[in-house]
């Protein structure tokens, strides 16, 4: 049954609907998370909608240029957490640029510096940006969807839930953003190519479609522990740890090194099979052929080539990209409670003005 009224500014709509038992209301983030054991009962219930009275609480420009952190809360909380997985991996990517010039071209620091600049250990970095910024968004973005997918009944996410959103949240990034990797590492290591487009045209030519996702099985076991190890030890070395510690940056930065550190040195032989499935002319059909044939040709050494070079890079990397997105979700929260407590000023004030 249902019964409206409609007024100069204000609209009523009664409704018989089934309403679970009192939810707990989390002030930082505004939502309602229902506890495991519900109870519904009918009753009537009114939906008021006052879209003035709204707008009288909404902060006002003077209150934004004095509180100006809140004015990020306009932004869609998913749109500001993707936007954060992208800012993330840009600023990851950009401060260990260096150690990828100096990886590629094997020069020491002081020849690229002589011979171009400090600008040279940046040289090429804006692709790579573009490269890994919709990777980094869509990893850091899905995990936090997983998150809320794998949580309990209680609305808690147990290890097992953590590490399930990881292993997702890497899956998902890498499917989307594979056929880039792959032409990255074609234009590394095959001669003739100038430009990424060359490549994938001769791709498409040659070896048609598939071929820009050759190696995705190997990838996607590879990513799937090395995320769900790294985002899982991160998050709970920092709720092991007390309170006033978790917010700062220097536990998130070393946090971060741990968790990758962790991650890095268990799960880096997949990423070797998963290099050697990628490249042409790969002998290896499936995941066991080319660990056996690794293991076969160079031993148990083979499968940790170049762990050394490869750490060094993936070490701060990941290390920076998971602290710059800590920092921007504190931030997201902050300012979240700081546009609430504005709303909640301006409601007092409303209603003190409406009782003079």
């Amino acid at each position: 049954m249902s019964i409206s009224m409609s007024h100069t500014e204000e609209r009523a709509t009664l409704t018989w609907r089934k309403i679970p038992a009192p939810p707990k209301y989390d002030v930082v983030r505004p939502r309602f998370r229902h506890a495991a054991a519900t109870t519904h009962s009918r009753f009537a219930s009114v939906s008021v909608t006052q879209s003035k009275l709204h707008q009288d609480f909404m902060p006002t420009p003077s209150q934004l240029l004095k509180h100006p952190l809140a004015a990020f809360s306009v932004v869609p909380r998913d749109a500001a957490l993707f936007s954060a997985g992208a800012i993330a991996g840009a600023a990851a990517k950009t401060v260990t640029a260096p150690l990828d010039r100096i990886k590629l071209l094997m020069q020491a620091i002081a020849v690229i510096g002589k011979e171009e600049g400090i600008q040279g250990y940046w040289k090429g970095n804006l692709p790579q940006v573009i490269r890994v910024v919709p990777y980094s968004a869509v990893q850091l973005f899905a995990y936090e969807i997983y998150k809320k997918i794998f949580r309990g009944e209680n609305g808690e996410l147990s290890v097992v839930g953590r590490l399930a959103a990881g292993a997702f949240a890497g899956m998902t990034s890498t499917f989307i953003t594979y056929p880039l990797d792959v032409l990255r590492l074609r234009l590394a290591v095959e001669p003739g190519y100038r430009t990424m487009s060359e490549v994938a045209l001769g791709m498409l030519r040659e070896e048609g479609v598939a071929s820009f996702y050759r190696g995705l099985g190997p990838s996607l076991i590879a990513i799937a522990p090395y995320i769900a190890v790294n985002f899982c030890v991160f998050d709970l070395l920092k709720k092991s740890l007390p309170e006033k510690y978790q917010k700062r940056t220097e536990t998130s930065i070393l946090t971060a090194v741990l968790s990758a550190s962790l991650a890095t040195l268990t799960c880096y032989p997949l990423d070797t099979v998963r290099r050697q499935m990628q490249l042409k002319g790969t002998p290896y059909n499936t995941v066991f052929d080319a660990l056996s044939g690794i293991v076969a040709r160079d031993g148990v050494a083979g499968l940790y080539r170049g762990f050394v070079p490869n750490a060094l890079k993936s070490l701060p990397n990941s290390s920076i990209k998971l602290t710059t997105y800590d920092i921007v979700k504190r931030l997201i929260a902050a300012s979240e409670k700081e546009f609430q407590l504005i709303t909640e000023e301006n409601r007092i004030k409303h209603k003190n003005t409406n009782k003079q």
